[in-house]
């Protein structure tokens, strides 16, 4: 069980609740809340001290678009962290293929990059002593209801998925939900091959399903929001449940992945194949490129060559 939990994105939605969660549980000891801007994190503090009763809630300025922001974030931390959890992301909003002065997109920046360096860095100097999870989704395996098919690349070489971190892979008008997919997919080819680099600790990918209230719902284009919150709303039922679930649904499924040493290192855990909530399950087991330690290791080269100032060689 992990004492000390470190989150990121945990101003609201699925970062907040999952820093409650943590917190109702009585052997965490410390939850700090990575966010951007100090004063919302203050007023996140402030709410979570007040819904669970306990005054164990850290502040730690982190922009995950900004590299030195997460290494300076890093240095901060005085004492390890047992968990962490990747959670910072989303849709971005209509700027998201823009690129960052990394030379990624935006999508790319907040989503992952930023994250590759945070959990690099707490590596290197010793600071994450269990599991670390990257918040994935059921996009990534594709999702045949939302027109998503499996993503798929011509040579899987570390040149090509570099173009998925500058944006050049994609052709004609950039559609934000494949950009999405496919950063996802790249995030979890990366944990796969963290995985094997560490195996003394647990690095997993854990999609918290498609939970209403997040990112990915509110700064989607007008037009799209429109259609989630008519589906969200439809009394269309797989045997698991609604394709949709709130966000206590979602936080559980980093809470358990996080504390659960059942769940192993290297997978992707997220729903069934036909499903977007309900149980997890090992992604790895219906998608087999997940799996490809050729593939993870181009993906994680690829994303190496962003990180201008360190990292850890591949």
């Amino acid at each position: 069980m992990a004492k000390t939990v470190l989150i990121t994105g945990a101003n609201g939605g699925l970062g907040k609740e999952t820093a409650r969660q943590f917190a109702m549980i009585d052997t965490t000891k410390t939850v700090y809340l990575a966010c951007r801007n100090p004063e919302k994190a203050e007023d996140t503090k402030e709410s979570l001290k007040k819904s669970t009763g306990r005054s164990i809630f850290e502040i730690l300025v982190l922009d995950t678009s900004d590299i030195n922001s997460v290494r300076y974030a890093v240095d901060s931390l005085n004492l390890p962290v047992d968990g962490l959890v990747m959670n910072a992301g989303g849709i971005v909003g209509k700027n998201f293929a823009e690129k960052t002065a990394d030379g990624v997109t935006q999508m790319v920046a907040v989503n992952l990059l930023g994250h590759v360096v945070l959990l690099e860095e707490l590596l290197k100097s010793e600071k994450l002593t269990e599991a670390a999870i990257f918040s994935g989704s059921e996009t990534a395996r594709g999702v045949p209801r939302l027109g998503l098919k499996k993503p798929r690349l011509n040579s899987y070489s570390v040149d090509e998925f570099a173009t998925v971190c500058d944006g050049t892979f994609f052709t004609g008008k950039a559609n934000f939900m494949i950009a999405y997919q496919y950063v996802k997919f790249l995030g979890a080819l990366y944990m796969g091959a963290m995985s094997r680099r560490y195996p003394d600790l647990r690095l997993m990918t854990v999609s918290p399903g498609s939970t209403i209230g997040t990112d990915i719902y509110n700064k989607a284009p007008l037009s799209k929001r429109v259609i989630l919150k008519i589906v969200s709303a439809l009394p269309i039922k797989s045997r698991h449940g609604r394709y949709f679930h709130g966000v206590e649904a979602g936080a559980k499924r980093y809470v358990d992945a996080l504390n659960d040493n059942s769940y192993k290192t290297g997978a992707f855990y997220a729903s069934e194949k036909s499903v977007l909530t309900g149980p997890m399950v090992d992604q790895g087991a219906f998608f087999a490129d997940l799996n490809n330690e050729h593939y993870q290791d181009n993906a994680c080269e690829a994303l190496h060559r962003f990180v201008h100032q360190g990292g850890i060689p591949v």
